[in-house]
């Protein structure tokens, strides 16, 4: 699941580099970082919930 996330959000900064989206802080070029830092973010959430639910369950 993380991969995924992680693939999602580097495409969507590789998008952000090469033309900006526009969106809501997301106005210039270098607001690509913010973009990795939230997949980067979502990764670490991911797993730590994938963590959890396997200690759960054993």
């Amino acid at each position: 699941m993380s991969k995924i996330i992680m693939v999602i959000a580097a495409a969507v900064a590789l998008i952000q580099l090469i033309k900006p989206l526009g969106w809501p802080g997301l106005k210039r070029r270098q607001d690509a970082w913010k973009l990795v830092l939230f997949g980067a973010g979502a990764s670490v959430a991911a797993v730590a919930v994938a963590s959890l639910i396997e200690r759960g369950l054993s």
